[in-house]
């Protein structure tokens, strides 16, 4: 099996366009899904459905891996995941490292989904020193003072920043400098690589506030409407306290 260090994915080789790219994993995990249940043929609707975009978007995307469906029977599920996990880079060895084992980092260490799509924890570092040698999800955690011979003995391309804000620039300054070329960013910070250096950054309290504009958007539409189901109270004259045709109202104002 190849790894991560030697084998890139051939992506921006081909000249896929980066939100083609951005959707890919969203097709592959509706595909996976499909693949579980046996399903051994999809439409491009039934797929785009799935995956949360409109099918011509999909059929677009799919023309960049040269990947078109049979008319009348669709694509040919196994194929697509395979296709698009060897796009992704997901049929290789990705060994990664994991820095700032706290309750993030841990469950990061937990999740299972990493070895099923390509990706193996190959060390958990922390800078506590107490921290050190103990296990999390199995794998010992070991102190930041190793941090370079452990991403130049395990061959490590891509290093996930689990720090506190004030660590997390120091961390990647050492990841880069140490040979790693991809970073997947959780600390509450931008960070500044140089080139040829790519970050993605998963900052939840972004996304969060995101969901709160609308809902906030949501609650406020549902207010307008509400106003405007109530019937206005009829006019009254200030001077009398009749009606606009000079009745007297039902109710008078105490």
């Amino acid at each position: 099996m190849a790894t991560g260090r030697t084998h890139r994915p051939a992506t921006r080789s081909r000249g896929i366009p980066e939100a083609t790219v951005a959707r890919l994993p969203l097709y592959l995990r509706a595909l996976t899904a499909l693949s579980e249940r046996s399903v051994p043929t999809v439409s491009s609707e039934e797929l785009a459905a799935a995956a949360g975009v409109n099918s011509a978007k999909l059929r677009k995307d799919f023309s960049y891996l040269g990947s078109y469906g049979t008319r009348g029977v669709g694509y040919d599920v196994e194929y697509l995941v395979y296709q698009i996990s060897r796009e992704l880079g997901l049929t290789q060895d990705w060994p990664v490292v994991i820095v700032g084992i706290g309750n993030l980092g841990a469950a990061l260490a937990n999740y299972g989904g990493f070895a099923s799509r390509g990706f193996r924890v190959a060390a958990l570092i922390d800078a506590d020193p107490t921290m050190a040698g103990k296990p999390v999800a199995g794998i010992p955690v070991q102190h930041t003072d190793e941090l370079e011979s452990i991403i130049r003995d395990n061959g490590v391309s891509i290093g996930v920043i689990a720090t506190p804000a004030g660590a997390a620039q120091q961390v990647c300054d050492r990841l880069v400098a140490a040979g790693v070329t991809s970073i997947l960013n959780f600390a509450p910070t931008v960070l500044s690589v140089p080139d040829g250096v790519d970050v993605r950054k998963v900052d939840l309290s972004i996304e969060l506030q995101i969901l709160a504009f609308h809902e906030q958007r949501k609650a406020g539409e549902e207010g307008a409407a509400g106003a405007a189901a109530v019937p206005a109270a009829p006019r009254t004259d200030s001077a009398t306290g009749q009606g606009p045709d000079g009745d007297v109202p039902a109710v008078m104002p105490a």
